[in-house]
């Protein structure tokens, strides 16, 4: 159970930087070779965000980016019963879709940890979009459906 806790909290923090490689000595004086380990990949910039002609059409965009921006944890398909935890959060916006803040509307009574999943998927989702030209306040609300795996899915995207 802890190494699955330890895996899971791995999963929701940015991995360090690692150190720059130091040269390995051979053997022979005065000459070292480098160490050629291939860099990790960078994780692949999100698409511009679309701009939505209204509120509706802004939460499901928003939605799908958080999906796009967090694949690996998130599910697709029905969403099971009984569910992990349920968070809620309140997103404010910039009128360029930056976040300004991130309320905590619900805590889960159990799986508290899921909450700062669920906002550390906001902040990788950023920005959503320009939402200067839809009518204030530039909130909008999405409820996050944890499974056991400590994936979420949307509300927004339960059809």
């Amino acid at each position: 159970m802890a190494a699955l806790l330890w895996l899971l909290a791995s999963c929701s923090q940015p991995l360090p930087r690692p150190a720059p490689p130091a040269p390995v000595t051979t053997g022979t004086p005065g000459v070292a070779s480098a160490n050629t380990a291939p860099a990790a990949a960078a994780p692949a910039p999100l698409a511009t965000p679309a701009k939505a002609r209204n509120w509706d059409e802004f939460h499901r965009l928003a939605a799908l980016r958080l999906v796009a921006a967090n694949r690996s944890a998130t599910y697709d398909g029905p969403v099971p019963e009984p569910l992990l935890a349920i968070p809620v959060l309140e997103v404010e916006l910039k009128a360029d879709g930056s976040v300004q803040r991130i309320n905590v509307k619900r805590k889960p009574t159990q799986a508290l940890d899921t909450v700062q999943l669920a906002i550390d998927a906001v902040k990788r989702a950023a920005p959503f979009g320009p939402v200067g030209h839809l009518p204030r306040p530039w909130v909008y609300t999405e409820v996050f459906l944890f499974d056991d795996n400590r994936h979420f899915k949307p509300r927004t995207l339960d059809d």
